[in-house]
């Protein structure tokens, strides 16, 4: 059985041994795609002996895709991890050992992902553990095609392990800020084409599956993207904070919650309306604004 990993890489000097060494005990089939890193990550990926490629960024979804497409047909299965993620010694070998027998009809694997926020594991709020395909057969899935909170789609039954995947991001808060202020402008675009329908637009949205992922998309969907723009930012920061427990996350949290759960998704909506003012104002199409507005070439 071969398990190929596929790791997206750009800067991620100071995770990628780290992400490596928690899935050897799972696999040697290492992928790298990189997309112009200028530190040492490609040096230090290379004394593994993985494979590395590299390809202009788009965006997540298309990188992965690309990186799938590079996939030998050999390899029986697919993770997708990203560099600033740690698989724990648990699922590496709970995988191992349940991958080979499982049967044609199961084409993923839901594993739990937790995040961790400056240093500190995030266990309030109701967002973690998020359970979510990142193991799936080769050729029998992909990743959506969106600009943003893109997911493993798969054609076939899925079966849950209990084994965790840790997102631990080292880098400063500063890099933190400026990585979301760019999510944001993406996250509207996806808000925007909701509305507009530029373009075609995956999604793994749904009730009927009963996973988690795809239910909490729905929510998303149709739910949270049809409250007022603003106010419905507000109301899920004090959803999460308040009702769901977050103020024990303590400091760290309190900034977590705050930032992500508050700023965030309000910048989100700010860049909406910028957008549709300027479509209003200038009398152009959302492409064209989203191009003149956000720097995105749709």
């Amino acid at each position: 059985m071969v398990v190929t990993a596929i790791i997206l890489t750009h800067n991620e000097s100071i995770h990628i041994a780290r992400c490596i060494e928690s899935i050897l005990l799972l696999t040697s089939s290492i992928m790298v795609v990189d997309s112009g890193s200028t530190d040492d990550t490609l040096a230090i990926a290379a004394r593994y002996g993985v494979k590395i490629l590299s390809h202009p960024w788009r965006n997540y979804a298309t990188q992965f895709n690309w990186g799938l497409a590079q996939v030998e047909p050999a390899s029986d299965w697919i993770l997708r991890i990203d560099a600033d993620e740690v698989m724990s010694r648990e699922l590496a070998a709970q995988l191992r050992d349940l991958l080979p027998g499982l049967g044609s009809g199961v084409a993923g694997v839901l594993v739990n992902r937790r995040m961790a926020f400056m240093g500190r594991p995030i266990r309030f709020g109701g967002l973690f553990p998020t359970s979510m395909v990142r193991v799936f057969r080769n050729g029998r899935g992909s990743c959506e095609d969106r600009w943003m909170d893109e997911h493993i789609k798969v054609d076939g039954e899925c079966v849950a392990v209990w084994g965790e995947i840790l997102d631990d991001n080292r880098n400063s808060l500063t890099w933190w800020t400026t990585k979301h202020n760019s999510y944001s402008n993406r996250e509207a675009v996806d808000i925007l084409n909701g509305e507009y329908g530029f373009i075609r637009q995956d999604s793994i949205s749904g009730l009927s599956s009963r996973r988690e992922a795809d239910m909490k998309r729905w929510v998303k969907e149709n739910v949270y993207n049809r409250l007022p723009t603003g106010i419905r930012a507000f109301a899920y920061f004090l959803y999460r904070y308040v009702f769901r427990l977050g103020f024990l996350d303590g400091k760290e949290g309190a900034a977590f919650h705050v930032l992500q759960g508050l700023w965030y998704r309000y910048l989100v909506d700010c860049k909406v309306l910028e957008v549709k003012k300027h479509m209003r104002v200038r009398g152009s199409d959302a492409v064209t604004a989203i191009r003149e507005v956000l720097g995105i070439d749709v």
